[in-house]
C-alpha cells in the first residue's frame, strides 16, 4: 500500500495524542479520513482543521468505543463511499490510577478493559469482515510497552496491553491466507493526554512522568504508522517498539 492517497482510513481516538496526529498525518498523504473520538466539539473542530489545513476529505462520527451497539450501527451504516475502509488505526485507549490490586478500583479496571480490549474487538469484528471480503486492508493496533512487561501498579493496564498483543497475534494467525497485514506499535514513555488522564486531570503528578526525559512524541507515533502502511504489501511490520532515546525498558529511564 505504497500510495496512501485516496485511501480510506479509520482512526479511533483522533481528538487527542496519537490518534490526532495520526489521523493529521494520514490527511497531509492525501488519505480519505474516518475520525471518531467522544468529545463531539473537540472532532468537530480537528474536522474542520483537517479539512482547511490539507484539502482532506473527512467525515467525523462521535463514537464511544465501549458501546457495542453504536459501534455496529454506525461502522454498518457508513455512507457508501466510506464503507470500504483501507486502513484501521484502533488508537483509542487510556489508563486509570497507579494502584497495587488489592487498592484497585475495579471502576478503572471496567474503563480500561471496556476501552482498550473490547472496544478494540468491537471496531475490528465490525470492520474486518468487509477486509476479508476484499481480500485487502490493514489493521494497526496501537499497543504499548506495557504489552511486554508488567511495571509496578500497572497490573490492570498491563494486562490490556497483553491482550492488545494477543488480538494482534490472534488476528494476524486468522487472516493469514488473506492480503490483509496486521500491525501493533508499541510506544514507550510518550509525553501526551495519557498521564493527565490516568491521574484523574493531576496535571503536576501527569508532568512528573516525563521529568528528566525527552519523551516520544505523538508525531513521532504516527510517522510510524504511516511507514508501516507504506511498505509494499510482501512486507508486514508484525510488531514496532518505539522507546525514546534514555529509556531502556518499561523500568529503566535515565533522568537528567
Amino acid at each position: 500500500m505504497k500510495n496512501i492517497k485516496n485511501k480510506i482510513v479509520f482512526v479511533t481516538g483522533a481528538t487527542s495524542g496519537f490518534g490526532r496526529s495520526t489521523a493529521a498525518a494520514f490527511a497531509k498523504k492525501g488519505a480519505k479520513l474516518i475520525i471518531c473520538a467522544r468529545r463531539t466539539s473537540q472532532l468537530k473542530e480537528f474536522a474542520a482543521e483537517l479539512r482547511k489545513k490539507f484539502k482532506a476529505e473527512v467525515l467525523a462520527v462521535t463514537l464511544d468505543v465501549r458501546k457495542k451497539v453504536d459501534v455496529f450501527r454506525v461502522i454498518n451504516n457508513l455512507p457508501a463511499k466510506w464503507e470500504n475502509i483501507d486502513i484501521l488505526v484502533n488508537n483509542a485507549g487510556l489508563s486509570r490510577g497507579l494502584d497495587k490490586l488489592q487498592e484497585g478500583k475495579m471502576m478503572d479496571w471496567d474503563e480500561m478493559i471496556d476501552t482498550n480490549v473490547k472496544g478494540l474487538l468491537y471496531v475490528t469484528r465490525a470492520v474486518l469482515p468487509r477486509m476479508v471480503e476484499r481480500n485487502s486492508g490493514h489493521i494497526i493496533n496501537i499497543g504499548s510497552i506495557a504489552g511486554h512487561e508488567v511495571y509496578p501498579k500497572g497490573n490492570v493496564y498491563c494486562a490490556t496491553k497483553h491482550a492488545v498483543d494477543a488480538i494482534t497475534k490472534g488476528i494476524r494467525l486468522d487472516t493469514v491466507e488473506t492480503d490483509i497485514r496486521v500491525t501493533t506499535i508499541d510506544p514507550g514513555l510518550a509525553e501526551t493526554e495519557f498521564s493527565i488522564v490516568r491521574f484523574r486531570g493531576n496535571v503536576n503528578k501527569a508532568k512528573d512522568v516525563y521529568k528528566g526525559i525527552e519523551a516520544l512524541r505523538p508525531e513521532d507515533v504516527a510517522e510510524a504508522v504511516i511507514y508501516a502502511v507504506s511498505l509494499p504489501l510482501r512486507v508486514v511490520v508484525a510488531e514496532m517498539i518505539l522507546l525514546p532515546n534514555k529509556q531502556a525498558s518499561g523500568q529503566v529511564v535515565h533522568r537528567n
